[in-house]
């Protein structure tokens, strides 16, 4: 159906509601509808500039017609789409004629009126398909106005040529010139303050967003795009099209434009939905991944401007929220795991580059967290002497152990919160594991209970003691062996297996097999038979994975803390590329493919993945705008 035909029915059916009284425009009405007979016949007459004649008569009358299309604009602007249908029933044959016309698209004047013109007719909830096929009509006319003038047209040739310059230079120029005018005008708008007199109408910013919408990722409009994201009014009320955030969101996602991370910052705050959908697009490149990489999922991370935004605490809360989730949903899987460490890196990271000292407390980032716990966490362990790392560990393992089995701040959120903070800090239990295979390592006893409960946060003190006496007796066998004159492969899975003889808990299972890899890496007689005991060890797919994500974890944490260990680097590397062999020969997995086992117990189940990554994601869609929403009004904080 075409926009006449569609024009000529919505006449037809005589539905009149209006959301402005007509009476008002009385005075004009007759002059308005005289005006545009007259200027129906000249487009008819003009016939897109294809005489001289033709020619030189627009440019004679073009800035009456400009006129008349600013009286149009105010006119359209007051009256619903039935009530334009019913004034201007050939509104449509105007507005394509006047696009079409070279010699008027020429002017960058007449291409803004015409576009707010056009923006007026743009329904914004479309009740049927010829509504929707309106829309598109006019989206096409105002993609053709900025986008698509045809310079190769044998009338804009001659023009430009009598201009003294190719048509190649002409368009670029009063594009640029168009949108660098805006520009100004809105940033303009921030000094004008409360002076109304010299404002932007709101209405007038809205009706540039919706022109914006098909043009975002044209580059000669991304300065335009960035002042629209940047631009606050005085409205209670956001100004900008929801359509207009939903396009630059999926523009940038797909690569398509590149925006400073202030606008992006301003995108996500001031439209959640958009924020959402960029969180769960890193996921789904997480989930397709490769598996146990976490340069890769860093690169990936990074490039998300996640982190970046993140350093404002309503964008991290949200993005934190939708991690917890996905912890929680597949029942803490190492890889959901080890992506909101690296996550949380970043982020800390973007922090530390904005400004030495936080604008926002700590508080706002971590509302359900010890203030005390999160401060010693965000400790970098590159600013204490590795001889001293002992001390934050002791430290960190006494305030989780008072708030989880004191309860003395159990207004905190309780264990589980607790082990969530601590949880974005990951590499802490990865140095305390390290610690403990120390010959005389200090405050033994503070590290396994630290470990224990990484491993297994909702176990009850009664639970985690047993946990922590079936680990003391690995560790004590695995010492032992490091002051023997040989060890051999099937010592140390012994060792490893010490608890096998009662029935284990899974926390000190895993806590086992990572005593026993570290020792592989920290001692001398464990580098000597390491690979034969990963051999022993990883007699499945899913325990070669677990010693890929170990390897690969310490290797990127020995060279981000700059620790100097160039045997055990060697043995690390050789191990790593020797398991990545043989998980190629094997099926293909990518990243989430298996709920390890070599995690923290969350829940019950091995669900695996990505079957359960696939459920996460999709409840997320559902869920985790309510989720962060609530979280954020229940805090106080608004977006």
């Amino acid at each position: 159906m075409s926009v006449y035909v569609f024009f000529s029915a919505q006449r037809a059916a005589g539905k009149r509601h209006r959301l402005f009284p007509f009476s008002e425009m009385a005075q004009d009405s007759v002059h308005l509808s005289s005006d545009y007979q007259f200027w129906l016949q000249k487009l008819s007459v003009w016939d897109q500039a294809s005489t001289l004649e033709a020619q030189q008569d627009t440019c004679l009358h073009l800035p009456q017609f400009q006129e008349f299309l600013r009286k149009m604009y105010e006119a359209l602007k007051e009256m619903d789409l039935n009530a334009v249908v019913e004034r201007f029933p050939t509104l449509g044959q105007l507005l394509a004629k006047t696009c079409w016309n070279p010699f008027i698209l020429a002017y960058d004047e007449s291409q803004k009126i015409l576009t707010w013109c056009l923006c007026c007719l743009i329904n914004k909830e479309p009740q049927n398909s010829g509504e929707l096929k309106l829309n598109s009509w006019l989206q096409g006319l105002l993609s053709y106005i900025l986008s698509a003038f045809r310079f190769d047209i044998k009338e804009v040739s001659l023009f430009t040529q009598g201009l003294g310059c190719t048509p190649v230079d002409c368009y670029p120029g009063l594009l640029k010139n168009m949108v660098l005018s805006l520009v100004s005008e809105l940033r303009e708008n921030h000094l004008n303050g409360f002076n109304t007199q010299r404002r932007m109408a709101p209405e007038r910013v809205l009706s540039l967003s919706r022109v914006c919408v098909p043009l975002v990722t044209l580059p000669d409009v991304e300065p335009l795009v960035e002042a629209l994201l940047t631009y606050h009014g005085h409205e209670p009320q956001e100004i900008l099209w929801p359509e207009f955030f939903e396009a630059v969101n999926e523009a940038f996602l797909l690569k398509k434009i590149s925006l400073p991370t202030p606008a992006i910052v301003c995108l996500w705050l001031r439209h959640l939905p958009s924020l959402e959908k960029a969180t769960l697009h890193l996921f789904e490149k997480l989930i397709f991944s490769e598996r146990n990489c976490l340069r890769r999922i860093e690169c990936f991370i990074k490039d998300s401007s996640l982190p970046q935004a993140a350093c404002h605490p309503a964008i991290f809360r949200i993005v934190d929220e939708m991690f917890r989730y996905t912890l929680l949903e597949t029942e803490g899987a190492p890889e959901v795991l080890a992506a909101m460490q690296v996550f949380t890196r970043c982020f800390v990271e973007a922090l530390e580059r904005e400004n030495t000292q936080l604008k926002f407390a700590l508080k706002t980032y971590f509302p359900y967290a010890s203030p005390s716990l999160a401060m010693v966490l965000l400790q970098r362990p590159t600013d204490i002497p590795p001889a001293r790392w002992h001390q934050p560990l002791t430290h960190i393992s006494k305030l989780l152990r008072e708030m989880v089995e004191d309860q003395t701040q159990g207004s905190h959120g309780g264990p589980f919160e607790s082990w969530f903070l601590f949880a974005h800090f990951g590499e802490w239990a990865d140095m305390a594991a390290e610690q403990l295979l120390r010959p005389e390592a200090e405050s033994p006893e503070d590290l396994l209970w630290l470990l224990a409960f990484y491993y297994s946060p909702h176990d009850g003190r009664q639970q985690r003691t047993e946990t922590m006496v079936e680990v003391r007796a690995v560790l004590s066998h695995l010492l032992t062996l490091s002051g023997s004159a040989t060890v051999s492969a099937q010592d140390l899975q012994a060792a490893a297996g010490e608890i096998g003889h009662v029935d284990p808990t899974p926390p000190a299972q895993q806590l086992a097999r990572r005593l026993l890899l570290n020792f592989l890496l920290w001692t001398p007689r464990g580098r000597t038979a390491a690979r034969d005991t990963i051999a022993l060890v990883a007699h499945t797919a899913e325990m070669t994975h677990e010693a890929i994500g170990f390897l690969d974890q310490t290797l990127c944490r020995w060279q981000r803390l700059g620790i100097d260990a160039p045997e055990a680097g060697l043995v690390a590397r050789e191990l790593l590329q020797e398991l990545h062999t043989c998980i190629q020969r094997g099926a293909q997995t990518t990243w989430m493919s298996t709920c390890g086992s070599g995690l923290p117990r969350l829940g019950q189940g091995t669900r695996p993945l990505p079957v359960a990554t696939s459920l996460a994601v999709s409840a997320l869609r559902t869920h985790v705008g309510k989720v962060g929403a609530h979280r954020l009004r229940n805090a106080g904080l608004v977006l």
